[in-house]
């Protein structure tokens, strides 16, 4: 049997003059910037660092990927003529 939600549910509904979605809105910004001032943002050299860090993989993978398809492909010109 279905139970209805007690007095301690988290699911409530509005008061008579309260609009659901405004309330919401309002409070889910507030909640954002709020959280925004909790946030530790790292430094610029750490932010620089860790930017060239993630394009120096991304080239060296690359450039792996890249040998290995031209070495697959030319594997597959010598089996198939």
């Amino acid at each position: 049997m279905a139970r209805s939600p007690g007095r301690g549910s988290i699911l409530r509904r509005p008061a008579a003059g309260e609009r659901r979605g405004q309330v919401g809105i309002f409070q889910f910004f507030g909640e954002v910037v709020s959280e925004l001032k909790k946030v530790t943002w790292p430094s610029r050299e750490e932010t620089t660092r860790l930017t060239m860090l993630v394009i120096g993989v991304s080239i060296a993978i690359g450039i792996v990927l890249g040998v290995l398809d031209m070495s697959f492909s030319r594997l597959l010109d010598v089996i198939l003529f």
